[in-house]
Order: C-alpha cells, then sequence, then structure tokens
C-alpha cells in the first residue's frame, strides 16, 4: 500500500511538472516573438499624431482686404501681386478648416481720420476717406473670404500682428505653439510679424510662398530667403497640404 502512494505521489509530481512546463512554453510561444500592429491601429495612431499637431498650430491670414488685393479699388496700398494670390490663400484656408488649424484673420480697420496711421501714409487720409478704413468697402476681405463661427477677427494698425495687438495672448490661451501665415505683402506685413514670432519663441513658423505675394516677384523671393535664413519653413501650399 506504501508503494502504491508512493507511486501516486510521484505521478501527481509529474503531471505538475509537465503542467509548468507547457504554460511557460505556450507564454513564449505567445509573447516572446515581433509584436505584430495592425494596419488600421498605426492609421489610427498616425491621425492622432496629426489631429494633435493641428490643435497646436494657428494660420494668421494678413491684410487679404480688398484695398489690398482688388485693383477695382484703385487704393494706393494696392499690392501688385495680391490678387493673384486670392484662390491660394482661400485653397489654403480649405485646408486649415479641415485640419482643425485654429484661424485667425489679421486686418487693418483705421479711424477715418487716420490718427492711428503710420505717419508716413497720413496724407492718405482726408474727409474721412482712406485706405482700409472702418466701415469701408477697402476694409472688407477679398471676395470668396468669410471669416467662420469660432474662428477670429484681430485688427492691428502696424505692419506687424503681435505689434501693439493681444495675439500672443490669445495664441497662448488656445495653445498654440506653431504658426502658419498667408497674406500679403511680404516685404511688410509678412516679414515683421514672422519676424517677432520668431522672437517671441514659437516653435515652427510657415510661410506658404505661393499664398504670399509682394508687389514684385523678386521683392517677394529676396524676402522669403531672408526668412528661411532665421529658421523659418517656406514650402508650396501643395507641399504643406499633403
Amino acid at each position: 500500500m506504501p508503494s502504491h502512494l508512493a507511486l501516486l505521489s510521484c505521478l501527481l509530481v509529474l503531471v505538475l511538472s509537465l503542467d509548468k512546463f507547457l504554460l511557460h512554453y505556450l507564454k513564449k510561444r505567445l509573447f516572446s516573438g515581433p509584436r505584430i500592429i495592425p494596419s488600421g491601429a498605426s492609421k489610427s495612431r498616425r491621425s492622432m499624431a496629426a489631429a494633435a499637431k493641428w490643435s497646436e498650430t494657428a494660420m494668421l491670414v494678413i491684410d487679404m482686404q480688398k484695398d489690398f488685393v482688388d485693383p477695382a479699388m484703385r487704393s494706393p496700398m494696392l499690392v501688385a501681386g495680391g490678387e493673384a494670390v486670392v484662390p491660394a490663400v482661400a485653397e489654403a484656408v480649405a485646408v486649415a478648416r479641415e485640419r482643425g488649424i485654429f484661424l485667425v484673420w489679421v486686418v487693418r480697420e483705421h479711424d477715418p481720420s487716420g490718427r492711428d496711421v503710420e505717419l508716413f501714409r497720413r496724407h492718405h487720409y482726408s474727409g474721412g476717406k482712406g485706405p482700409t478704413v472702418k466701415g469701408l468697402k477697402g476694409a472688407e476681405l477679398a471676395d470668396g473670404l468669410v471669416i467662420k463661427e469660432g474662428e477670429y477677427k484681430l485688427v492691428k494698425t502696424r505692419f506687424s500682428a503681435f505689434f501693439a495687438t493681444h495675439l500672443d495672448s490669445v495664441l497662448k490661451t488656445a495653445g498654440i505653439k506653431n504658426l502658419v501665415i498667408v497674406g500679403v505683402q511680404t516685404p511688410n506685413c509678412i516679414r515683421q510679424t514672422v519676424f517677432d514670432a520668431v522672437a517671441l519663441d514659437y516653435e515652427k513658423v510657415t510661410v506658404l510662398i505661393d499664398a504670399t505675394a509682394a508687389a514684385r516677384p523678386e521683392i517677394h523671393l529676396s524676402n522669403i530667403r531672408d526668412m528661411k535664413n532665421i529658421g523659418v519653413e517656406t514650402p508650396t501650399l501643395e507641399e504643406w497640404r499633403r
């Protein structure tokens, strides 16, 4: 009888040992190999990363007003290359909306007397009329450009969108770290806004070279080169939208 008990004990120990061995083997087979992530999950992660990036990005649409881009206004402030980039700016705005990018419409709106205009421009203002006077047609956005609900309108009276405005506060409050800039004109309002953005430590500043313009192509390109030399990215609209 004792021998039978000893034999049963040995068999029980053997069975338990085999169970442990099989469990260890299965764990090794199931979990030690390369992890395969379904393609759908990978795409989902990329989409989430892109959404996070765009939520920290704002697009500044600068001075796309009739007095600056519409020759029919006969404005002394007309930017010769401005009209040609209106479609590109409209397309850039559409892409920004699709991506959930915060849109800031930067415009000039001056007092009819011209007393808030730069000194060198005040001679253009008399009799309550002048370029981009608040309430007049010339201060309106170019045809096809519309500010939608949830987007932000910022009024400035100097070249830089940051000078004597609360733009930096608005952007930082919204968690914005990166800027994409379109509009007119490259050597004045675009350039000064960009240099101020760099000085204010925005992590990434991008100027879309075919959605911005100056009076002449050579002026535009020379200013694009200067901005590129201080770390600004200068893709085309097509390159940026990929």
